[in-house]
């Protein structure tokens, strides 16, 4: 599994350079669509996934009663999710009826998961975006997620806003949402991110001075890459 320091330096640097590092090396659906976050992230989410899939709800099975077995799998879910861990759940794409609400976000947080995500929606959205969880999902929806889902897996391979997810991938969310890097990568994946996002900030301070971006980014002017050493040198 990647290291505390590679999770340190995931939260350094935004999806947007992790996107670009995962297309060099040939992914191309790593980014979950159509999810932002609730409220404002104070870092960028980093953790390994977790996952809860649900299929579509069935009249006899999914009533008010089938929460009083303490086997329900959403609840499971929450209560398995390791400290550290993203949960991140298979809503297939449906914000129709909740994926989860408050009190089971809260109940992630007191457990020490890192995030929590849907390509569904939550319901009590407020107050979840006042928890000190980061949560990311497509919109709220207010009924109960027993009229439309049915928790089915915990821990298998999912499809996640169109992203595929396996358990043990590393999740990191951001203000302009959640992408997905395969763990035996996320090492290398993460280096080189710091290293673009040092790039990137070079080049937009030169931007910021007037200067044009072509020959500059990407540097296909050997003077560029001149100035981004002396740059760094200067750091």
């Amino acid at each position: 599994m990647p290291s505390e320091q590679t999770k340190a330096l995931l939260r350094k640097v935004s999806t947007a350079t992790l996107a670009t590092a995962l297309f060099k090396r040939g992914f191309k659906q790593q980014f979950i669509q159509n999810v932002l976050p609730l409220g404002t992230l104070k870092e960028s989410m980093v953790g390994e996934a977790f996952t809860l899939r649900y299929m579509p709800a069935r009249e006899d099975l999914d009533t008010l009663e089938s929460f009083r077995d303490r086997g329900h799998l959403q609840r499971q879910a929450v209560e398995t999710c390791p400290p550290g861990a993203v949960l991140v759940i298979d809503s297939r794409k449906d914000a129709r009826a909740a994926s989860a609400g408050g009190i089971l976000v809260t109940r992630l947080m007191q457990r020490g998961a890192a995030g929590v995500v849907t390509d569904g929606g939550f319901r009590d959205s407020a107050e979840i975006a006042g928890l000190d969880i980061p949560a990311f999902h497509s919109r709220p929806s207010a009924p109960t997620n027993l009229t439309l889902h049915h928790a089915v897996a915990i821990n298998d391979p999912i499809g996640c806003g169109d992203a595929p997810v396996f358990p043990g991938d590393i999740i990191v969310g951001d203000a302009d949402g959640v992408i997905v890097i395969p763990a035996y990568i996320a090492d290398e994946v993460a280096e080189e991110a710091v290293n673009m996002t040092q790039f990137e900030d070079f080049v937009t301070e030169q931007v910021r001075e007037g200067a044009t971006i072509l020959g500059l980014y990407p540097p296909t002017d050997p003077e560029s890459s001149r100035k981004f050493e002396a740059w760094k040198q200067n750091r």
